[in-house]
């Protein structure tokens, strides 16, 4: 039972944010995230495990096209050991503040969340470990430095419990 009781408390503590992205309204430069992502952006990141190692690294291209009503965007990383992956992203914009994302590795919709420099993307990926395929939750956020500049953080959560960070640097051509 004490068990149970602080895996809930773990749980709920770590599921709490103190941070939301209505917390950027009206700070500049605003970041319209189909506007950043059109064209080629380049991007550099590292992937850091629950303390804080450094166990990865990749670049990335991203290429994105927007419609006026939805963003595809591929995305092609080149990891430090060798590994290529690709993803497709197609969002939607839902309004001045929200969006709507999928992908053939998320699980369901993505939600996304855009005030100010800042937008927050919230989803569940299938993560390959070890030949099986494991949900990982990503509270993924970037944050617009200026034209051509973002950096995006993103924590990624299995049971509520930390796993995971990765720092991206953007680079707009």
């Amino acid at each position: 039972m004490r068990f149970f009781t602080l895996f809930t408390l773990i749980v709920l503590l770590n599921s709490c944010s103190s941070m939301k992205p209505i917390d950027f309204k009206g700070q500049k430069p605003r970041l319209i995230i189909e506007d950043y992502l059109s064209g080629n952006v380049k991007a550099w990141g590292i992937l850091q495990n629950r303390t804080g190692k450094v166990t990865r690294q990749f670049s990335a291209n991203l290429n994105g096209k927007w419609d006026g009503k939805q963003l595809i965007l591929d995305e092609k990383f080149n990891w430090s050991d060798g590994e290529v992956q690709t993803r497709q992203w197609k969002i939607i914009k839902i309004d001045e503040h929200n969006y709507e994302g999928t992908a053939n590795d998320v699980v369901g919709k993505a939600k996304g969340y855009s005030y100010g420099p800042a937008f927050k993307f919230e989803y569940v990926l299938l993560v390959p470990v070890k030949g099986k395929q494991m949900k990982i939750t990503f509270d993924d956020w970037i944050f617009k430095q200026d034209d051509k500049v973002a950096i995006n953080r993103a924590k990624m959560t299995k049971f509520g419990i930390k796993v995971a960070e990765l720092t991206v640097l953007f680079v707009k051509d």
